[in-house]
């Protein structure tokens, strides 16, 4: 997962089609100097499809990057410093998110996911857009600006699963890997300049004019998506109801068996380590090495996230979930470091490694689903997998503090960071996981993942 750690049919019924089999192995890890004949035929920046995409992505998420720093001055200001309002305002973003994410997954599943995606980023550009009037008229309300954030929480929900359904659909097997790396990059680089973008902006203009490009972003991006081919993968057979699809979504989910042992090891780190840094961090940080240093802190994690994109896009490794879950101890790190007390150069290459290791680890769990599990499935098996690790972040935020207060921080963070690490080097311990094959560059390289049966 990006700052967390990541963990999608018809109904899925006990005749549905087992996922894909393995690909023919490739070389335990090597193969980072595949022939240019071979990058340049499993390239997904050869297809016009996935550029289209992949600038639809940077559009959006350079607008959603924007949006929390505009959002919470833009509470604070209205509601005359009362915190409160924008804890409410969070919560109901992140709650229907939460709620409505399985039902995401199916009806991803259920439609083609171009249609969903184009149909979320335009609910997302009516709810912001909306939300950006009422500050730009000096309208400012607590119960509309929540409630249209249960609205973009709702459509955020709708979006995740699709996005991870629509890439197989537009780039060949062989080059998953690559196109979820340059996502990754897009994605992470988004993150480093959304929020100094909008601070700039919320300075210069004030806060509705930035959540006001927020909203436009969302409307260019569903107009990039009007450029994607029509004909995505769209199953034929469709069940009595969205339940039934996410029943059938939970028993695939639970059928494979190397997609269970990873989402605990993501719902354990996103319980112990998401909420101990993103409230512990900063204090302890000051504490041991100066004000200054948490800044420097986050722009290391930061380069180190491009780095690991960067690298992924050529390397091949044999068995990809097996190094996924390896690297994501390395988040693990800076708690380990904070809890030892050390200084500002130890915070500073521990944030590095932390950022080399998310990256893979996200990179390596979405290529995982996409290669192996069947596409009129893959929407609901990234839904449940998304909502059991995300849905530990809130109750681990809530127990950070009175565990600090009972037995100090600097305690908290170094256990937090021992369990994190046993817990991201756990699942190695099943077969399932470690034998995993990543498909090798030169298998498939010819064209999109085939539809699902019937479509």
């Amino acid at each position: 997962m990006d700052s967390a750690s990541r963990p999608s049919p018809d109904a899925v019924d006990p005749d549905a089609p087992a996922p894909a089999p393995s690909r023919a192995a490739a070389s335990p890890l090597s193969r980072a100097a595949a022939s240019p004949l071979s990058r340049a035929a499993t390239s997904p920046l050869s297809r016009p499809a996935f550029r289209w995409f992949l600038t639809s992505q940077a559009v959006s998420l350079l607008g959603s990057a924007m949006a929390p720093v505009a959002l919470a001055f833009a509470v604070l200001d209205g509601s005359g410093g009362r915190p409160g309002d924008l804890g409410v305002v969070l919560a109901a973003r992140m709650l229907p998110l939460l709620a409505f994410l399985l039902v995401g997954g199916a009806t991803a599943d259920r439609f083609r996911r171009r249609t969903v995606l184009m149909a979320a980023n335009l609910g997302a550009a009516g709810t912001q857009g909306t939300v950006a009037a009422l500050l730009l008229t000096g309208h400012y309300a607590l119960p509309p600006v929540a409630a249209l954030e249960v609205l973009g929480g709702v459509c955020a929900a709708f979006t995740t699963p699709a996005l991870r359904g629509l890439v197989p659909e537009l780039v060949g097997t062989a080059s998953l890997r690559p196109a979820n790396a340059l996502l990754s990059t897009v994605r992470n680089a988004t993150k480093v300049l959304g929020p100094s973008l909008s601070g700039l902006l919320v300075v210069a203009v004030g806060s509705g004019p930035a959540i006001a490009c927020d909203a436009l972003s969302y409307a260019v991006a569903a107009g990039c998506l009007t450029r994607l081919p029509g004909h995505g993968a769209a199953p034929a057979r469709r069940p009595a109801s969205v339940w039934a699809q996410v029943r059938g979504g939970w028993r695939e989910f639970r059928r494979i068996r190397w997609a269970g042992p990873a989402t605990l090891s993501f719902f354990v780190i996103n319980l112990v380590q998401t909420g101990t840094w993103q409230i512990l961090g900063p204090a302890l940080t000051e504490r041991a090495a100066g004000r200054a240093a948490w800044g420097l802190v986050l722009s290391a994690r930061g380069i180190g996230l491009l780095v690991s994109g960067a690298v992924l896009y050529r390397l091949t490794v044999g068995r990809l979930l097996a190094l996924g879950q390896a690297a994501s101890a390395l988040g693990a790190v800076p708690l380990l470091v904070l809890g030892a007390r050390l200084g500002a150069p130890w915070l500073i290459a521990a944030g590095f490694a932390a950022g080399l290791g998310v990256c893979v680890t996200g990179i390596a769990w979405d290529t995982s689903l996409q290669e192996h599990v069947p596409a009129h499935a893959l929407s609901r098996v990234a839904a449940c997998a998304d909502l059991l690790a995300y849905a530990a972040i809130p109750l681990g935020q809530l127990c950070v503090g009175p565990l600090a207060r009972a037995y100090g921080g600097s305690r908290v963070v170094a256990v937090a960071g021992a369990v994190s690490a046993l817990a991201a080097v756990a699942p190695l311990a099943s077969g399932a996981v470690r034998g995993l094959r990543h498909a090798p560059p030169s298998g498939d390289a010819a064209g999109p993942a085939p539809p699902a049966p019937g479509a």
